[in-house]
């Protein structure tokens, strides 16, 4: 829905009307025909809806082609007040309806190697510099405001606004607008550019009745292309954001009131944008270039993040309430229910208790965040830290430098890991996890981002991790440490014959083997559990979310129980004060890495067996149906890692991903590689080994075919 722009006296303009005085006469474009007279404008429709309707009828009888030209000269020949109309309709026609029945351009299927044509043009008009932004850029300077359903925002954030608790987010702060007597829904009243972002980041999560004709290389695709393009230019590596056409003034609209008569109860303690620091209150004609800059930047992280990771369960949305603002949204409901003589207290309760939000992430949605990951690290990483002078005491940091400095911590770490929580738990058992597993270890890894990157030695060893990023992986513990033995449980309960499962233990286990790394996780631990002996006299000893605190990559170095307390205030803020921590160097992680160890062994030894009888692989699958192994019997569990998928090349590559994973996972827990050995030899003894999910029991010491020497025990689950 549309709002009208404010006027210099702060009221909307008169609504469009009949012209008084001189004829109104609109000389259209020749894509759309020509107003031969007055007379004939009179007799049609109003210049702004005979334009949509001349758009709308182009997309049946024009080619997409004469579509994109026609609508690019539209944008720069015609006045906002006339494409003001158009946009909500042009924004869904291109990325999609918000309930993903309309699939608009279907950029997430559009490829250059199979309509390349289509795609070059595609890419053109939605590109930071194209005739879509320029349409933004020019609602944008007039002030034009557009309703966006809260209903259609990731569940937490909307049983959050329907509770009448505002999210700690500063993208929905003075933006909530409520019905008037007899509306339907809140809606968000959002600014030009907030409306088309909050498309385009939806699109990828509703958009899912894609066809099955459609094959998909998602880094190939329309999609993926034009986020690495918005991210690359909204939050340059190098140099500034590139300012709006000059026919922006470059303000910053202000944002709408929201109903003074329904308060809010914040759960965040204020605000995490840096807008407040930078542009707060400025006149949006006297704004500072930087202000606009930082804004474009922070409001498209924040509707990427918002819209692709704020998705996540009751449970764990009750959990990340710290007791302060639990307190505050109790006093809040008391204080409703005193006003209303009711119980809106108890409905309330039961709304957050019904709150289940089914939640399926996608690979695809996986390897855009794994996008998004990997350029923020590279887009942090370019930070420089003024150098410090004793003439400097009063200079600060331009608003993108700190951005830079603080964007991981306060914008995206959070909400990843309860995103990566959520995939590690409920993602199945099969090889396309390894969308999510390459996604987690490329956050783990910040230093593959960084711009100076060390050569590896000339004996080829990997480089080791520099004590550089200690403070990056203590404020991160949890990502590496519970994530970790949230994987290796996962492991556990795989088939590791697969080439495919083999291959993701080995990547695990090599990235935590690099040099220096587990010893850095493992101060991280001791740091998290040392006792507080000394209470900073500087700071109350409350554990606070990083969103609300300060940066983690602070120039200053701090004291040993200052850095003890980031690591708890880091834990505690993801996981509540009363978590109790596993260590990940403890004998009970411990111990589970020596199960791991026995599983890859046996695998092994279970690869080399069908190896040896490669010639009977017919025999054995017949041999297995016998047994009417189904899919429906395998629990689920991936049925591409099926014997017929196994040959030689890839037992060989099995064989060779398994024995460099135990060799980086005895490295890094310090178990004994004889050890190991000797427990695999006690399974080989028994004849205990694991096929597709199943233990079977075999005779080694003949040579007999391998189906004429295999006895079912049960099924592993």
């Amino acid at each position: 829905k549309p709002h009208p722009p404010r006027s210099s006296h702060g009221h909307a303009p008169k609504p469009w009307g009949p012209a008084r005085g001189p004829a109104l006469v609109v000389v259209m474009t020749s894509p759309f025909g020509r107003y031969r007279n007055a007379e004939a404008a009179s007799a049609h429709l109003p210049p702004s809806s005979y334009l949509l309707a001349s758009l709308k009828a182009d997309c049946l009888n024009k080619p997409f082609a004469q579509r994109c030209h026609d609508l690019a000269t539209v944008i720069e020949e015609f006045p906002a007040k006339e494409l003001h109309t158009i946009f909500p309709w042009l924004v869904e026609n291109i990325f999609g309806s918000l309930d993903g029945v309309i699939l608009g351009w279907n950029l997430r299927c559009l490829q250059g190697r199979t309509n390349p044509t289509e795609y070059s043009i595609a890419l053109d008009f939605l590109d930071p510099a194209g005739p879509m932004m320029k349409l933004v850029y020019k609602l944008q300077a007039e002030e034009y405001r557009y309703d966006f359903p809260v209903s259609y925002l990731p569940g937490p954030v909307k049983v959050s606004i329907q509770e009448r608790i505002l999210p700690e987010c500063s993208l929905y702060h003075n933006k909530v607008q409520f019905p008037s007597s007899g509306g339907l829904g809140l809606n968000l009243v959002v600014n030009p550019f907030e409306y088309c972002m909050f498309y385009f980041a939806i699109s990828l999560i509703t958009q899912r009745n894609i066809p099955m004709s459609c094959h998909v290389s998602t880094s190939n695709s329309a999609y993926f292309v034009l986020v690495d393009r918005y991210l690359k230019w909204f939050l340059p590596i190098e140099g500034s954001v590139l300012p709006p056409p000059s026919s922006d003034p470059g303000g910053v609209p202000s944002p709408a009131p929201r109903s003074p008569a329904v308060p809010f109860t914040s759960y965040g303690m204020h605000p995490t944008s840096l807008l407040k620091r930078h542009i707060a209150h400025q006149p949006s004609v006297n704004a500072d270039p930087a202000s606009q800059e930082i804004w474009r930047s922070e409001t498209l992280l924040q509707i990427f993040v918002e819209m692709w990771l704020h998705h996540y369960s009751l449970d764990m949305y009750q959990k990340m309430q710290s007791p302060h603002i639990k307190l505050e949204v109790l006093h809040y409901r008391l204080s409703m229910s005193s006003i209303h003589h009711s119980s809106p207290a108890q409905s309330s309760y039961q709304a957050l208790h019904t709150y289940q939000e089914l939640f399926k992430p996608t690979e695809e949605h996986v390897l855009v965040i794994r996008l998004l990951v990997k350029h923020l690290h590279a887009f942090s990483n370019s930070f420089k830290p003024e150098p410090v002078s004793p003439s400097a005491h009063s200079h600060t940091a331009s608003p993108l430098a700190e951005f830079k400095r603080i964007v991981i911590p306060r914008f995206v770490q959070q909400k990843l890991y309860v995103f990566l929580q959520h995939c590690f738990g409920h993602w199945p058992l099969d090889a396309s996890f390894r969308a999510v597993l390459e996604m987690w270890l490329s956050y783990l890894q910040p230093w593959r981002y960084a711009p100076e990157k060390p050569l590896l030695s000339t004996e080829s060893q990997p480089r080791s991790v520099s004590e550089k990023w200690a403070p990056f992986i203590q404020e991160n513990l949890l990502m590496y440490t519970k994530l970790f033995v949230g994987f290796l449980n996962r492991a556990l309960r795989t088939d590791l014959v697969s080439p495919k499962n083999a291959l993701m233990v080995f990547r695990v286990a090599k990235i935590f083997a690099q040099p220096n790394l587990a010893e850095m996780i493992q101060k991280g631990e001791q740091l998290f559990l040392e006792t507080d002996l000394v209470v900073p006299p500087r700071q109350h000893r409350l554990f606070v979310s990083p969103s609300f605190g300060g940066s983690f990559l602070s120039s200053r170095t701090p004291n040993i129980t200052d850095v003890s307390f980031k690591v708890k205030s880091h834990v505690y803020s993801l996981e509540g004060q009363d978590f109790q921590y596993k260590q990940m160097f403890g004998p009970e992680v411990r111990n589970l890495v020596l199960r791991l160890a026995q599983q890859i062994c046996q695998a092994q030894q279970t690869a080399k067996s069908i190896s040896d009888h490669s010639i009977e692989a017919t025999a054995s699958q017949s041999f297995l149906s016998w047994f009417r192994f189904g899919p429906s019997d395998l629990n689920g569990s991936y049925t591409g890692n099926d014997l017929d998928e196994i040959g030689q090349d890839n037992i060989k590559k099995t064989d060779e991903y398994l024995e460099k994973a135990l060799e980086y996972l005895c490295q890094i827990f310090r178990v004994q590689l004889p050890l190991c050995s000797q427990e695999s030899l006690f399974g080989m003894k028994h004849g205990i080994h694991k096929v597709h999910g199943y233990k079977v029991k075999t005779v080694l010491s003949t040579f007999s075919p391998f189906h004429n020497h295999c006895k079912l025990i049960g099924n592993i689950t």
